[in-house]
């Protein structure tokens, strides 16, 4: 039985994952559950995303018409995507999520840093199909385990260098497909319950309402500023993503030393606690900016 609490907090939840794809075309699974796994269990959150995406993918990809055309450009990335995605939930049902999600978390956040001040390089016609191949897989792979699939598709998109309309069009039509395989697989390897169900068909009116006020504000963006807010919106989900599931990471990895540097920790002056958190995030900063210098890449 989910409590009232939890139906409140994931309604609001929705709500906010929904204007954030309409507004960027993307990011409804990635927002809904990143922030829904703090308050309920990691692979509840994960089957509650599923009808949600299903019905806003296809209202995405009915809003914007020309669905033959966009699936024609896209088609290999789908079917490889597809494939992939409903072979992978099957594993779903019997990992561990978070540091999955933890690794994810870091490609995001790296991916989105670099994209904000390196120009990614163009794809070439010729290695079209190939990227498509590589893309969709990979793809497949994230979206049959944490029902998170974009990030390979953006990188793909950015890199064929389509506008902020072609960019909606095909994320809707891949993501409105991925959602459909996400639905058989999840439902085969029994990860929708009844409840879940319900609950799941019921986060649709709020997630639609929220699509449709995301709507407003794209359509007053300009390519280059849709370009940036796409991005933002990755690097505040990437370091979401590192900083509540990082725990879990590195508990699973240093056991030992993560329990003693934490009563280390509680023992220590409040001052000493600031000064570690602030040395690590100026650490942090420097690796990013030697990673994201155009010299490195």
């Amino acid at each position: 039985m989910i409590s009232t609490e939890v139906i409140v907090y994931t309604v609001l939840v929705y709500l906010l994952a929904g204007s954030i794809k309409g507004a960027v075309g993307i990011g409804l699974p990635m927002a809904a559950i990143g922030i829904s796994s703090q308050f309920t269990d990691p692979r509840m959150a994960i089957s509650l995303v599923v009808f949600p995406v299903l019905f806003s993918n296809t209202w995405q990809v009915f809003r914007e018409g020309k669905i033959i055309q966009t699936f024609k450009s896209c088609w290999l990335y789908a079917l490889t995507m597809m494939i992939v995605l409903v072979a992978m939930t099957f594993v779903t049902a019997r990992i561990d999520t978070n540091a999955l999600l933890f690794v994810l978390g870091l490609v995001i956040f790296t991916f989105a840093v670099t994209g904000l001040w390196v120009s990614p390089p163009a794809l070439p016609d010729r290695f079209d199909s190939i990227a498509q191949f590589l893309g969709g897989s990979l793809s497949g792979v994230l979206g049959g385990l944490t029902a998170i699939w974009a990030p390979p598709i953006v990188i793909y998109l950015m890199a064929k260098r389509v506008d902020k309309d072609a960019f909606v069009r095909i994320t809707g039509v891949l993501l409105f497909l991925g959602s459909i395989s996400l639905c058989i697989g999840f439902w085969q390897a029994g990860l929708l319950t009844g409840s879940s169900t319900l609950f799941s068909i019921g986060l649709v009116v709020p997630t639609l309402l929220g699509f449709s006020i995301g709507e407003i504000l794209r359509r007053r963006l300009s390519s280059q500023r849709f370009r940036t807010l796409v991005l933002l919106f990755f690097l505040v989900m990437g370091f979401f993503a590192l900083v509540l599931l990082g725990r879990e990471l590195i508990f699973f990895l240093t056991r030992t030393s993560y329990d003693l540097m934490m009563e280390a920790a509680e023992r220590a002056p409040r001052f000493l606690s600031v000064l570690f958190y602030a040395v690590f995030a100026v650490s942090t900063l420097l690796i990013i900016g030697v990673i994201s210098s155009p010299e490195v890449n």
